[in-house]
């Protein structure tokens, strides 16, 4: 497409509230699960981090 000025490439020959609305949902969504996905991670690191202590204690009790 070939645009006159940056206003018509922003309006996308009518469509621009549709189109740039789009890409903002999909920026949100995608900025939305990477935050997801990072708390996830630290939540499930704490956890093996949780599991790997007890494992190590119960393996110094057997060891006594």
């Amino acid at each position: 497409m070939h645009w006159d000025s940056w206003q018509a490439f922003w309006e996308m020959g009518g469509h621009g509230l549709y189109v740039w609305g789009a890409y903002a949902v999909t920026l949100a969504v995608i900025v939305t699960e990477v935050a997801i996905l990072l708390v996830k991670r630290k939540s499930i690191l704490e956890h093996l981090g949780r599991l790997t202590r007890l494992h190590r204690r119960q393996d110094a009790a057997q060891r006594k």
